[in-house]
């Protein structure tokens, strides 16, 4: 009897496993194309990130930021035969083909957006065979793939599944941005290899350099828990004592990634809509940081 539970343990276990890459690609995400010879050094000249550490076997995580170093948006870049793929918010794409449209000028690059779509999984998951491109997710450890597949093919985890994934290691997506607000190193684009120290100058570069330099970040996104309950649709403020510290941004079930005040990151009386919460530190956060 023992025996036959375990087993129905773990065909259910596998069940659930499958189910959450069944329908998955994420339609929250699509896909830009940029072509011609200047793609490379059109894109490196806006962008957060080195453009020229791209490989057919990588990604880069980058952002576009405003000239005052506020965050438009942020994507991932693919390498491609003859192209590069840009794995963007949705609801930015046509912001992003018009906005970077007009920094071409007599640069030889084309901007279209296309009807591929992005799909990902764990790394216990292989990616599809015949995706357009893939790579591992640059931000962390044990972040699984991504992948641009065509517009029919949604053969990834589901979205629940990503955001309870991502959730769990504490990765930002778009929601938890606010436009032109959020500094890349509130996002912790800093700490998730989505900014390069060593290239030369973009869009917002000066503000973004200063403020890592002089150790100014004041408050950045952090995974927090619940000790009981879950967080409600509407999120919620996160306060110590009587003094708010803090907002939720994407949630589900107990887990949540918050904006939270850099001075109570430490503090023992953190609540949410009244229910008692914590810092669960990722294992990506330097130690040093962490107080």
């Amino acid at each position: 009897m023992v025996r036959q539970f375990s087993n129905m343990v773990v065909l259910l276990e596998t069940v659930e496993t499958a189910v959450s890459y069944m329908h998955g690609s994420l339609s929250h995400r699509a896909v830009l194309s940029f072509t011609g010879s200047d793609r490379t050094s059109f894109l490196q000249g806006l962008i957060t990130n080195d453009v020229q550490d791209l490989t057919p076997a990588t990604a880069v995580w980058s952002a576009l930021l405003t000239p005052q170093g506020r965050w438009l948006s942020e994507f991932f870049l693919y390498e491609a035969p003859d192209r590069i793929l840009m794995d963007c918010a949705a609801d930015h794409a046509n912001m992003l083909v018009k906005r970077l449209s007009r920094f071409r000028l007599r640069a030889d690059v084309q901007i279209e957006k296309t009807d591929l779509r992005v799909i990902t999984g764990a790394d216990s998951h292989s990616v599809p065979p015949d995706a357009l491109s893939s790579a591992p997710d640059p931000r962390c450890e044990g972040a699984g793939w991504r992948a641009i597949v065509s517009g029919t093919d949604q053969s990834g985890e589901t979205p629940s599944a990503f955001l309870e994934r991502r959730l769990l290691l504490g990765l930002p997506d778009v929601m938890d941005f606010e436009s032109e607000q959020t500094l890349a190193l509130e996002a912790d684009m800093d700490l998730l290899h989505g900014v390069s120290w060593k290239k030369g100058c973009y869009m917002g570069q000066e503000l973004t350099a200063r403020t890592y330099y002089r150790g100014l970040v004041k408050r950045r996104l952090l995974p927090v828990v619940l000790s009981e309950g879950t967080f409600s649709d509407e999120g919620g403020v996160i306060v110590s004592g009587e003094r708010e510290v803090g907002d939720i941004r994407s949630r589900n079930g107990n887990r949540a990634l918050a904006m939270l005040r850099r001075d109570a990151w430490s503090a023992s009386d953190l609540t949410c809509n009244g229910q008692p919460l914590s810092v669960a530190w990722p294992v990506w956060f330097p130690e040093e940081m962490r107080s």
